[in-house]
């Protein structure tokens, strides 16, 4: 079982390269698992990652993974994320506006896997300053 993927930015699209040029995600042809002579070295562009068909079925296990952030009329499905509502979180954490205090107890917000979710995370004043991610991709 891997372990929830949590990542943190104020621009989605700047995490997704940030991700990819770091390496930090699990590259399925770089596996362990693989005899030391199939491994291959990471792709050099997230259109060479994409092309890998193995990684549509095991993911990256990262935000690499997400393609659609939904809106509130949508229904959640493979690679796309859930915005934390104002309702959600007022049902469940008791305020509106979330901040960093409020993550150790995201863990109260429905999800599935392949299915992330992501709040807004207000300062001190509640204004708007990151995304949280955070959810389980892959399997």
């Amino acid at each position: 079982m891997t372990e929830p993927v949590t990542q943190t930015c104020t621009r989605p699209q700047q995490l997704r390269r940030e991700v990819f040029e770091a390496g930090d995600y699990y590259w399925v042809n770089g596996a362990d698992w693989r005899p030391e002579a199939e491994r291959e070295p990471r792709p050099r562009t997230l259109e060479e990652l994409w092309e890998v068909e193995l990684v549509h079925e095991a993911g990256t296990h990262s935000v690499l993974d997400v393609f659609v952030v939904l809106g509130p009329d949508d229904t959640p499905d493979y690679n796309t994320v859930e915005l934390v509502t104002a309702e959600e979180a007022l049902e469940l954490l008791g305020t509106e506006k979330l901040t960093r205090a409020h993550v150790p107890d995201f863990d109260v917000f429905p999800r599935s896997r392949w299915v992330g979710r992501c709040a807004v995370l207000h300062d001190n004043e509640g204004k708007p300053q990151e995304i949280r991610f955070w959810g389980h991709s892959g399997d």
